[in-house]
């Protein structure tokens, strides 16, 4: 009998679930550039498209890494009051 071996199951990534705002320009910005994906036959979920930033900038070095932080808006952290309480 010809028995191959099984391969070994690849090991997969933990994943980690967090949440974040944005401005909705960069929100809008997302939807863009699925679309622009969507042009070339390709999906893409807005969790690959952060993770391909990521990426990209990742392969900057620390002052070009800088520079593109300062040329974003500032944002607000934290979460947004719930509507309808203490009005």
């Amino acid at each position: 009998m010809n028995h191959k071996p099984k391969p070994a199951p690849e090991e997969r990534a933990k994943l980690v679930r967090d949440g974040f705002t944005m401005p909705e320009a960069d929100y809008a910005l997302l939807k863009e550039l699925k679309l622009r994906l969507h042009k070339v036959k390709r999906e893409a979920k807005k969790s690959e498209l952060l993770r391909a930033g990521l990426q990209a900038l990742a392969l900057l070095d620390a002052a070009e890494l800088a520079a593109a932080l300062d040329r974003l808006a500032p944002v607000k952290t934290g979460r947004p009051p719930k509507s309808g309480q203490g009005d």
